[in-house]
């Protein structure tokens, strides 16, 4: 008949379950409270899987933003859902930088991000612009990348004495090569950051580069297409002739990204690059190891 003396099956089940809660609750404890609650929320709502990139972008975007900036991204999903479905189909992550770029203005995000949807749809009917789209501007060989910064942001080199005004494709080649090179340069960010780098060098600048036009388009691509999402922009080899064109492009530039773009003296090139860039990323004409890469063949 067996021991009649010791713990039943169930009472030994139960003790192990005891044990087994125990221990869930004893890890659940070391677990940070913010990835707790992020992980809460995948379960609640039905967010792809409790790790991996699309979960973890769904935690650095719980973690990043504070109760009444939540409560504002919600209400204003709900807006552009009701007045473009298609905003479904966009994250939580885009709908914040929008929501930033104008101050948390529910109403002035809501209109910006709805702006963006149309302008995607008809500007860049196929999801993404082809090299064979901006042959002309591809073959001017003047938007570089290469490396990360410290914080992880993708660089991007730009060289403005290579720009010469498209007679070939006009200012809409132009364009399109402008958001091509974002494009490739915001799907290189990693999960965890959602801004890059730039370096504008103008070493050789003279008249025959400036282009306002060109400027200011785009200018006005990145400021209403691509909010939040340039981290620093660093003016290197700055010509005393250029100020004339900076002079009538700078009133264009709103305050978020004039707090971005730093003015760099020759002298002091490299070790400016060199705060916010480990050497073993910096391009090798700036004194760091990396070669630069055309943005077409990335």
């Amino acid at each position: 008949m067996g021991d009649l003396t010791g713990p039943t099956v169930r009472q030994r089940r139960s003790s192990l379950g005891k044990i087994g809660w125990r221990r869930k609750q004893a890890a659940r404890r070391k677990t940070p409270r913010s990835e707790r609650i992020a992980r809460d929320l995948a379960v609640i709502f039905g967010w792809p899987g409790h790790h991996g990139p699309i979960f973890d972008r769904h935690w650095i975007f719980y973690n990043g933003s504070g109760k009444e900036e939540l409560k504002k991204i919600r209400l204003m999903r709900e807006i552009v859902e009701t007045q473009d479905p298609s905003s479904k189909e966009v994250d939580d992550l885009t709908i914040r930088r929008f929501l930033r770029a104008r101050d948390l203005d529910i109403g002035k995000g809501s209109a910006l991000f709805l702006k963006y949807l149309k302008w995607r749809r008809t500007f860049v009917p196929n999801g993404s612009i082809s090299t064979m789209e901006v042959p002309n501007e591809i073959a001017q060989n003047k938007m570089f990348h290469q490396g990360l910064d410290k914080k992880g942001r993708p660089i991007m080199v730009v060289f403005g004495a290579r720009h010469f005004q498209n007679k070939l494709g006009g200012l809409e080649e132009f364009k399109r090569y402008v958001v091509f090179g974002l494009d490739k340069l915001c799907s290189r960010i990693a999960v965890g950051q959602e801004k890059f780098v730039a370096i504008g060098d103008l070493q050789g600048w003279g008249y025959a580069n400036s282009d306002i036009r060109g400027y200011l388009a785009a200018l006005s691509i990145l400021q209403d297409y691509y909010p939040e999402r340039l981290g620093k922009l660093f003016l290197v080899h700055v010509p005393y002739i250029f100020m004339a064109a900076w002079k009538i492009i700078y009133p264009f530039i709103d305050n978020k990204t004039k707090k971005k773009i730093v003015f760099v003296e020759n002298k002091n090139i490299k070790s400016t690059l060199l705060e916010d860039i480990d050497e073993s990323q910096l391009p090798q004409i700036y004194g760091g190891r990396l070669p630069l890469v055309p943005i077409h063949e990335c």
